[in-house]
């Protein structure tokens, strides 16, 4: 579990990056958990996009793969949503304390 210091610390990081994960008409498929999965190992932060086309809410969604993949939810701001994850070999992100 994440403190709110760190949230707001991965919030800031959060802000300018661009998503690169997006959720389209079928779901939460096996292939963008798999996505997400490889993400948290490259990059320890995760932005994700719901496609207009998609009628799934950025909240309920970020928590149920949260709790798949043993990640913590950041942020959700319109249709977009923040997870992070702490990389088991390349950690990169240094949470304050």
């Amino acid at each position: 579990m994440i403190t709110t210091k760190q949230r707001s610390f991965l919030k800031s990081l959060a802000h300018d990056l661009d998503p690169t994960v997006y959720i389209g008409k079928s779901g939460v498929t096996e292939n963008i958990i798999k996505e997400m999965d490889t993400g948290f190992e490259c990059r320890e932060l995760v932005k994700v996009k719901i496609q207009e086309g998609c009628d799934l809410k950025p909240k309920e969604v970020a928590n149920d793969i949260a709790n798949k993949l043993n990640a913590e939810f950041v942020q959700a701001i319109g249709k977009k949503f923040t997870l992070y994850r702490q990389s088991k070999d390349r950690k990169q992100i240094v949470l304050p304390k």
